[in-house]
C-alpha cells in the first residue's frame, strides 16, 4: 500500500507540467456533443487564439496526439517516399524524430553537432550551399532541445537557407518552448511548426499541434507518403466550420481553451519575460553550488530548464531518486549520450518565484543527502537574485 506524503509534490520534470487549477477544473466539465454549436463555438476560440501563440496567420492543426505525432504528421503531408530530410543533430528529441523519418522510408541525414552548443549555422549553410542538385527537401530542427536545455536558432536556419538559395521546407519542433519562450512562425520563416500540449501550453499530455505554411500545404498537394489520420486536409476542411473528421478529445479542448486564457490574461511577453527570469535564477543556483549547466552557450540558454552537470564520478540518477523518496520531488533525467551525467530542473509552465524557490532548496538538500561535492550557496544566490525588483 502506497503511503499518503503530507503537501504536494513537486513536479520539475521539464515537461509534463504542473496543471493549474483552473485548467484541471476545466478538464472535469461534462463532455459536449462533437457535432453541436458549443463545439464548433469553442473551436474556433481555440484555433484563434493558437495563431497568436505560434504568431501566424496561417492555420494551426490539432490532432489527438503526442508531439510524436506531429513529428509524423509534419513529414507525411509533405514529403514522398525517398525523399531527403536534413536534420540537425544536438540532442536526443532531435535524434527521436529521424527514428520517425526513417521509419516512413525517407532519407535521412543527420548534420551531427555538439550536444553541449546549438546548431552551426555556418556548418549548416556549407551543407545546403553544396546541395546542388536540390536533394534535401527538408531540414528539421528543434527550438529548445529538452534532453539539453540547449536553445537552436531557428531564424540563423532560414538565413541560412534564404542565403543558399535552397528551397528546402524548414520544419520546426517547438514541443518545450511554445507557450513558455518566444517564438515566430511566420516571421521567421518556418514551414510545418510541431508541438504538444504538455508544456508550456499546461494542460496534460494528448494533444499534438502542427502550424502550417502556404509553402507546406502546396507542398502536400503533391506528397506522396501515404497518410489518413494524418491528413492535413480534412481536418481543415472540417474546421473551416468549427468542427473535426474524427471525435476530437473534448475534454482535452476544454483544458486548453482554459490555458489559453491564462497566457492571454498574463500577456504573451510577461510569459516569456517570467520564464527567461526564473531560468536566470536557476543558473544562478547552479553556480552558486559551483556546478555546470550542460550548456555552453550563453545566448543558447533555455527559459524552459536547465541541465545540470554532475561531478565526475557522481550519478545523476542516484541524485533524482534520493530527492524523489526524500523530498517527494521529481527532476528530468539524462536522456541518450548524458544519461547519468546531468539533471534537468524544469521550470516551465504554471509556477512562480516560491515554487522554483522550493525546487531550488529541494536540489541543494539533495545534494548533500547524496554527498555531491558542491558550496551551500546555491539557493541564497538565487534568492537574492528573485528578490530584486522585476
Amino acid at each position: 500500500m502506497t503511503r499518503s506524503r503530507p503537501g504536494r509534490h513537486f513536479l520539475q520534470i521539464p515537461g509534463p507540467t504542473n496543471l493549474p487549477g483552473r485548467v484541471a477544473r476545466a478538464l472535469s466539465r461534462p463532455t459536449i456533443d462533437h457535432r453541436g454549436p458549443e463545439c464548433a463555438s469553442l473551436t474556433f476560440s481555440i484555433l484563434e487564439r493558437l495563431q497568436q501563440v505560434f504568431q501566424t496567420s496561417g492555420p494551426v492543426i490539432i490532432y489527438p496526439s503526442s508531439g510524436n505525432g506531429g513529428w509524423e504528421a509534419a513529414l507525411v503531408n509533405t514529403l514522398s517516399p525517398g525523399d531527403r530530410v536534413l536534420f540537425c543533430a544536438n540532442g536526443q528529441f532531435a535524434a527521436g524524430w529521424t527514428k520517425v523519418a526513417n521509419g516512413l522510408g525517407l532519407t535521412v541525414e543527420e548534420l551531427q553537432g555538439d550536444w553541449r552548443c546549438p546548431v552551426d549555422l555556418a556548418a549548416l549553410e556549407e551543407r545546403l550551399a553544396a546541395d546542388s542538385g536540390r536533394e534535401i527537401r527538408a531540414l528539421a530542427m528543434v527550438h529548445n532541445e529538452t534532453s539539453t536545455g540547449v536553445v537552436n536558432d531557428v531564424a540563423g536556419a532560414r538565413a541560412a537557407l534564404d542565403r543558399t538559395g535552397h528551397d528546402a521546407l524548414l520544419m520546426v519542433d517547438v514541443v518545450s518552448s511554445i507557450g513558455a519562450m518566444d517564438y515566430r512562425h511566420d516571421e521567421w520563416g518556418v514551414d510545418v511548426t510541431v508541438a504538444g500540449s504538455q508544456k508550456g501550453l499546461m494542460i496534460p499530455p494528448g494533444l499534438g499541434f502542427n502550424a502550417v505554411s502556404s509553402k507546406a500545404l502546396a507542398a502536400a498537394e503533391t506528397a506522396r507518403l501515404p497518410r489518413a489520420y494524418w491528413n492535413w486536409g480534412p481536418i481543415l476542411e472540417f474546421n473551416a466550420r468549427g468542427f473535426y473528421p474524427y471525435t476530437p478529445s473534448t475534454n482535452l479542448l476544454f483544458g486548453l481553451d482554459e490555458a489559453l486564457s491564462m497566457l492571454f490574461e498574463e500577456g504573451l511577453p510577461q510569459v516569456f519575460a517570467r520564464h527567461n527570469r526564473l531560468a536566470k535564477a536557476t543558473r544562478r543556483a547552479v553556480r552558486g553550488w559551483g556546478l555546470e549547466v550542460l550548456c555552453r552557450d550563453p545566448h543558447a540558454y533555455s527559459s524552459a530548464l536547465t541541465a545540470v552537470v554532475m561531478p565526475e564520478g557522481y550519478d545523476a540518477d542516484d541524485l533524482r531518486q534520493v530527492i524523489l523518496e526524500r523530498f517527494d520531488m521529481s527532476l528530468g533525467t539524462g536522456l541518450g549520450q548524458v544519461k547519468g551525467k546531468v539533471f534537468r530542473i524544469g521550470h516551465l509552465g504554471d509556477l512562480n518565484e516560491l515554487t522554483l524557490a522550493g525546487t531550488l532548496c529541494g536540489v541543494e538538500m539533495g545534494l548533500a543527502v547524496c554527498g555531491v561535492p558542491h558550496v551551500r550557496e546555491g539557493v541564497s544566490q538565487a534568492l537574492a537574485f528573485l528578490a530584486k525588483d522585476q
